[in-house]
């Protein structure tokens, strides 16, 4: 009978896409974490690191911002799907700014934006299964395999089993930080942890402050700070991490969960001593590949139990935040792009059609990483700069009552020519080189989406009560 219950409750698009709405702060600690610290935090940063050095700080600035940002957003989101009964963030634009043609163009911005997102999981996964076949198998069969694999997760799953398996990833992660940074001085010939970083220093000076080992690189001070902040205005605009806040048991939950998973960002400092380590022991990944720098050191320094363990907590950094990102641009692909045009459709064949759309999202994520040789870090801040576009409306539907829904769409707009025109770049390049261009484009949408806003007829009253009668 109990196990008959919770697969009815499965059955339906708001058990499987935002858990009932029931999990609570410990739970929610585990799915939040989950979708934060991912192979990004490990592969990437420390790849960072061993390429280029201080730009890897990046993480530690990010993560402050966006938890202190979250600390306000995601309550009034949480509140806000409780009383609409929202599932997906493009439910939040069609219901606040009164247009549910927005919410399909919400949907498909997002859709893009956790594309991209699905790549840095794919490129991870893929290296690990080509380690744990001893470099045998081809990249684009590693990536399919990891595709696969995601795509069988998420569909037998849905999004509180994630929950637990980014508890289990979560625990993993922490236990092969400590493991690897409580052995890696002895690797490398290092007195102490930070005797790493003295020695590091000497072998390549200027590692160790912006711009990093390449004093020509644009990797300086204004970079930092205004990728820093890009990352933290859009990290809670992400339409899985917008959906795991109405999946929240209350706003109280989401808040202590802003307050101490700060905490997680001290991880950085082992990993990029890790980065560090790596290039002090000459390790060179296949083809140079930064991404796989901390692998290849393992593989290189440590014995077998350690490769496994740290391969199989890879495995879970990609696997549980991956499975999110699918179940999301499911959701969004089915409730708010289909949606609309079939508004008979059942609650059954919603939830087959989330489940089948994910295979095409998985397909195009696949083909866009094969050949993929960019840096984790860079990967993910294309996946912020497409998905600031929509910033600049969450943020004015929750402060600014006149908000509407052309000034949004005409923001977004002028904010993807920004960020993606041939001439825009140019501009940008030319006056601002340093600046992250995300930032700049996010910049751009606000002006355009105030400007427009003022022009055009206020949203109806029942619209603008979503992001501003609900005591968030």
């Amino acid at each position: 009978v109990g196990y008959g219950r919770r697969a009815a409750r499965r059955s339906t698009v708001t058990e499987w896409a935002v858990g009932g709405r029931r999990l609570g702060t410990l739970l929610f600690w585990f799915i939040n974490a989950g979708e934060v610290y991912t192979t990004f935090a490990v592969l990437g940063i420390s790849g960072y690191a061993w390429a280029l050095g201080a730009p890897a700080y990046l993480a530690f600035c990010s993560v402050s911002l966006s938890y202190a940002i979250g600390y306000w957003l995601m309550p009034k989101v949480w509140r806000a799907g409780r009383k609409k009964g929202l599932i997906t963030q493009a439910d939040f634009f069609a219901a606040r700014f009164g247009a549910p043609w927005l919410g399909v163009v919400a949907g498909l911005v997002g859709i893009a934006a956790l594309i991209v997102y699905v790549q840095i999981q794919l490129v991870s996964l893929s290296l690990i299964v080509q380690l744990a076949l001893g470099g045998s198998l081809s990249t684009t069969a590693a990536v399919i395999i990891a595709a696969v694999v995601m795509l069988a997760f998420v569909y037998l799953a849905g999004l509180r089993s994630a929950a637990f398996a980014a508890a289990v990833k979560d625990v993993l992660m922490v236990v092969v930080v400590v493991l690897l940074a409580a052995t890696v001085a002895g690797k490398v010939g290092a007195a102490s942890v930070f005797d790493v970083f003295r020695l590091a220093e000497e072998a390549h000076p200027g590692i160790g402050k912006l711009p990093g080992v390449d004093p020509a690189s644009p990797t300086g001070p204004i970079w930092l700070m205004t990728s820093a902040l890009n990352v933290a205005l859009g990290n809670w605009v992400f339409p899985h991490l917008f959906q795991m806040s109405y999946a929240a048991k209350s706003g109280q939950a989401i808040r202590r969960n802003a307050v101490w998973q700060p905490l997680y960002s001290l991880a950085y400092f082992f990993i990029i001593l890790l980065g560090f380590a790596a290039l002090l022991a000459g390790t060179q990944p296949a083809d140079g590949n930064m991404n796989a720098a901390l692998l290849q050191f393992v593989t290189d320094r440590y014995p077998g139990w350690v490769i496994g363990l740290v391969a199989g907590t890879g495995f879970l950094l990609a696997l549980a935040p991956g499975s999110v990102l699918l179940l999301t641009s499911g959701s969004l692909f089915t409730r708010n792009v289909v949606g609309p045009l079939r508004k008979s459709l059942s609650e059954r064949s919603a939830l087959l059609l989330s489940r089948v759309s994910m295979v095409g999202f998985a397909a195009v994520a696949v083909w866009l990483t094969v050949g993929q040789s960019g840096s984790l870090v860079d990967i993910l801040l294309y996946a912020y700069s497409a998905i600031g576009m929509l910033a600049p409306a969450v943020f004015l539907g929750f402060l600014w009552r006149r908000t509407t829904a052309m000034g949004v769409l005409a923001g977004i707009v002028v904010g993807f020519v920004a960020l993606l025109a041939p001439f825009a770049k140019d501009v940008w390049a030319t006056h601002l080189p340093a600046w992250e261009p995300g930032l700049i484009a996010m910049a751009v949408n606000f002006v355009v989406t105030v400007l427009v806003s003022l022009v055009t007829p206020r949203p109806p009253e029942r619209a603008v009560a979503v992001g501003h009668a609900l005591g968030a």
